[in-house]
């Protein structure tokens, strides 16, 4: 979305303010009741913890969009607060003139660099309509908070700029061990290799349900070059010095024991995971399967959907696969694009997916090794697991598990055939739908799948 430069960020706090005292019949909102809009204005957070309990009473997919409302509008309401007090605060501290020169209290900023403590409100803001996203996926107000954060970026530039900010941002992310010869698989039984083939020449391949790479399909892509993601420096700017917040896996995988997730700001993601090269696992941290690009659009100007997510592809092939309970998926009027982001070491476990898979690989090498779904008896898929949780897509294996280690349980397990990878940065993997597939960054790694059906 390109935000209109002559909508100022006051016109668009003037229009969250007036759209709390004008609510449709319609809108699902006022399932909440009168009593609980009337105090948007004046009680948001009172609002925001009531509408997170409710969105913690329901199964996620079954929350009244009536809540989800409430969350965003009550943090709608209070980040309109913030910033109309810390702007106001900012200005006049411009027109006193210590902006200019005058020495301030400055505090070290999560992105390395020095700037007014009173960028506290900047920080609160950002973190409350960032979570408005990630917990209430924006519910019928991304534009607005979308609109918001923008002017928020335009304002920390020209105050920045203002107040001669300097700059101590990374250019290049670490070099990892994992780089090291002794730590990259050697490749016995190759995927298949085409450069940049033609779409009739794609649709083909993908007759035969064999997994491709793709070289030469990313060259023009600004991430590569123009906007580059393998500079610290881009993403951080991208996220607002590093406020924008994501969701963060910590462990290696998600099948291992003491996984978890959390939320933090991109600064703190990049500080404590990606620019620091952790020994033990179990502290690793993982940008994972999130839909950064509908959170941050400015990132998804930067990519472009491989025009071979536009194919119609043959019916899936299955045979062997398991689906355990799980209902077929949904057809994608557009392909659903995920980001994954992370230091070396972080893994995806083995498993399948519904849907055909192009793997971008925008930063660094991935390790990838495949297995069709004729092999799915060898591979011991899980089941039911507490709660009624249905992993049936994971395998109960540990893909690169030395077969001196491997369980005893798993007798067929070094029977399955399978094909492999080292994804370099620039080039895609085709992975068709139905296959498993197990991944190991094998540095700093950014990519971008496009799943479409």
């Amino acid at each position: 979305m390109v935000r209109d430069p002559n909508v100022s960020m006051q016109d668009i706090v003037e229009k969250v303010r007036s759209s709390f005292q004008s609510v449709d019949d319609a809108d699902p909102i006022v399932e909440c009741s009168a009593a609980v809009l009337a105090l948007l204005p004046s009680q948001p957070d009172s609002l925001i913890a009531l509408a997170h309990a409710k969105l913690h009473s329901y199964p996620f997919d079954s929350v009244p969009v009536c809540w989800r409302r409430l969350y965003a509008d009550a943090s709608l309401a209070k980040a309109v607060a913030l910033i109309q007090q810390g702007t106001c605060d900012s200005q006049a501290v411009d027109a006193s003139g210590q902006g200019a020169g005058q020495k301030r209290p400055a505090s070290r900023h999560q992105d390395g660099s020095h700037e007014p403590a009173d960028y506290a409100w900047l920080d609160k803001a950002v973190r409350v309509l960032d979570m408005a996203a990630i917990m209430a996926g924006s519910a019928g107000r991304a534009e607005v908070i979308e609109q918001l954060l923008s002017t928020l970026k335009d304002f920390l530039v020209k105050h920045q700029t203002k107040r001669r900010k300097t700059h101590t941002f990374p250019t290049s992310f670490p070099v990892s061990e994992c780089m090291a010869s002794a730590n990259i698989p050697a490749i016995r039984f190759a995927v298949q290799s085409s450069a940049a083939p033609s779409m009739h020449a794609f649709e083909a391949h993908m007759k035969t349900a064999q997994p491709l790479r793709i070289t030469e399909a990313m060259t023009h892509w600004p991430a590569m070059h123009m906007r580059p993601w393998s500079s610290p420096a881009y993403l951080l700017e991208e996220t607002l010095g590093g406020r924008r917040l994501v969701p963060v896996e910590i462990g290696r995988s998600y099948t291992d024991a003491g996984w978890g997730q959390s939320i933090v700001t991109f600064s703190e993601f990049m500080q404590n995971y990606v620019m620091l090269e952790r020994a033990d696992a179990s502290e690793l941290g993982y940008l994972a399967q999130h839909d950064l690009f509908s959170q941050i659009p400015a990132l998804r100007n930067d990519i472009a959907v491989p025009d071979y997510c536009y194919t119609a592809p043959p019916p899936s092939h299955t045979s062997g696969a398991t689906t355990g309970s799980r209902p077929p998926p949904p057809q994608l009027e557009e392909p659903l694009l995920n980001a994954w982001f992370g230091p070396a070491g972080t893994v995806s476990p083995l498993h399948t997916d519904p849907y055909h898979n192009i793997l971008c690989q925008v930063v660094g090498k991935k390790y990838v090794r495949l297995y069709s779904p004729d092999q799915t008896r060898r591979l011991y898929p899980k089941g039911l697991e507490d709660g009624g949780v249905d992993m049936s897509n994971t395998s109960e294996v540990d893909a690169e598990a030395s077969l001196d280690t491997l369980d005893a349980d798993y007798p067929l397990f070094p029977q399955a055939g399978y094909v492999e990878i080292i994804l370099n940065e620039g080039e895609c993997l085709y992975i068709p739908s139905g296959w498993w597939h197990y991944v190991r960054a094998l540095s700093v790694s950014f990519s971008v799948s496009f799943w479409w059906n």
